[in-house]
């Protein structure tokens, strides 16, 4: 009876994986005998979950074979290194990458420039501006000035490279000859890729698109791919001429490691975790056992390590951060009439203030960091305020509270006998006789034995 059970749910089984296959198998019938091109969205700051999210959807285009990939863009800049990253994808592409930004209203800003030059098309939808690409301090280097592209009265705004000192120099010429160096490969305006690097200048899409920075301009995807039929392009070493008529849009939308990367990556969210991870450790480390703590603590702490990782924190503000937190916790334990506390939460703040660079579009919010810093000095002054009242509170155990403890005699003695203390039974010593069932108190303790005397107020 069980072999003919087992026999039945194998068949089952079996006929479950067959359809399966089968439903993969016309899927991918479907799409191989269909022509398509797959839309990618970067909305917001660039960072490593774009870089990432970019990546995994080129591999998945090439491997559905699609004839383009379009990534419709809306973004005011983000980090260097997810940029370059981005970039790079996009350069070692077998299938042809159209940058659009787009829908009306919507910018490539900075970063966004950058990709917009390094793709083998550049496209923008009507109201739509792009440029302001001078870089921002990035992991401590100073800010250039430059990046409204608005010079200041009297300025010769020509060669703002020149100003600044060696760092800000060097990076603003990197980062010049870099998407120089774009403009040239792809044939587009050298000279306007100079100029919004040094001076922050913006162009409109219709501006962009007279000066030859960008190659067209399209209301929708639907316009965009009418408009590139026939265009040539240039994939690697070989030409090639596009053919989008009947093309099928695909989206690609970021899935839920993209998602889960994009949200751990949020400096807010990563600087909380990192302050319920310490949190979480510290109340551990003081409640030995607790486990819930301890493990919350442990998972968000490596969650924050992860994300400080992608990000460009500055080290300094972190060991300020745990620095501050040293100081406040230290001072519940050794108290020092608030110094220690004081300088923990200006060192908490300060360090979380400069721990992301607050240029890049990953900075902290401040007031998240203000209502941190708050909560924890509201924490250490309840603190404090327990241990001072504590101290003026009677002793209530261990060997010093006996000492002025009030007791019973078990018997008539004058010198050793027996008492009856907060209901134990002492071995006492007594200079004085007592009698049985007199009230004593303990004036002193010496191993096991108590010294005692005749209650005053009992002889009273």
């Amino acid at each position: 009876m069980l072999l003919l059970v087992m026999i039945r749910q194998l068949h089952r089984l079996s006929l479950f994986v067959f359809l399966l296959v089968l439903v993969g198998t016309v899927i991918l019938a479907d799409t191989g005998n269909r022509r398509i091109a797959a839309v990618l969205e970067v909305d917001g700051a660039i960072g490593p979950a774009t870089s990432d999210y970019l990546e995994r959807s080129l591999k998945q285009a090439i491997e559905l074979r699609a004839e383009l990939v379009v990534i419709r863009m809306d973004t005011p800049g983000g980090l260097d290194t997810s940029m370059r990253s981005m970039i790079k994808q996009i350069m070692a592409s077998s299938v042809p990458v159209a940058a659009f930004v787009a829908p009306s209203g919507a910018r490539a800003a900075s970063a966004g420039t950058y990709i917009l030059y390094a793709s083998h098309i550049a496209a923008m939808a009507p109201g739509t501006n792009l440029g302001a690409a001078t870089p921002v301090q990035l992991g401590g280097l100073p800010d250039t000035g430059e990046g409204s592209g608005s010079p200041k009265n009297g300025e010769d705004d020509a060669q703002p490279a020149q100003k600044g000192d060696a760092k800000t120099r060097k990076l603003v010429n990197d980062a010049a000859a870099y998407l120089r160096g774009l403009a040239q490969l792809r044939g587009r305006n050298v000279e306007w890729a100079e100029s919004t690097v040094r001076q922050g200048a913006s162009l409109s899409a219709e501006e962009a698109l007279s000066k030859g920075v960008v190659d067209l301009m399209a209301t929708d995807i639907a316009d965009l791919l009418t408009r590139l039929d026939g265009r040539q392009v240039k994939i690697g070493d070989t030409e090639r001429t596009l053919n989008t008529k009947g093309l099928t849009t695909m989206p690609f939308a970021p899935d839920w490691r993209s998602r889960l990367l994009a949200l751990i990556s949020n400096p807010n969210l990563a600087y909380i975790l990192m302050l319920v991870g310490i949190y979480g450790l510290i109340y551990e480390f003081s409640n030995p056992g607790a486990v819930l703590p301890g493990t919350v603590g442990a998972i968000a702490l490596l969650l924050a390590l992860y994300a400080f990782q992608l990000l460009p924190i500055n080290y300094a503000g972190f060991a300020l951060i745990l620095l501050g937190l040293s100081m406040m916790v230290a001072e519940a334990f050794v108290p020092s009439f608030g110094a220690l506390g004081i300088g923990g939460v200006a060192a908490f703040v300060i360090g979380s203030i400069i721990l992301v660079d607050t240029e890049s579009g990953y900075g902290i919010s401040l007031p998240l960091i203000f209502s941190f810093a708050i909560l924890s000095a509201g924490i250490l002054f309840l603190i404090m305020g327990m241990v001072l009242r504590s101290r003026k509170r009677p002793v209530v155990s261990g060997r010093e509270e006996l000492v002025g403890a009030g007791g019973e005699a078990l018997g008539d003695f004058s010198a050793d006998g027996r008492v009856r203390v907060h209901g134990e039974i002492w071995q006492a010593r007594t200079k004085q006789s007592v009698f049985k069932g007199q009230r004593v108190r303990v004036t002193g303790r010496e191993g096991l034995t108590l010294e005692i005397a005749p209650d005053s107020k009992d002889e009273e």
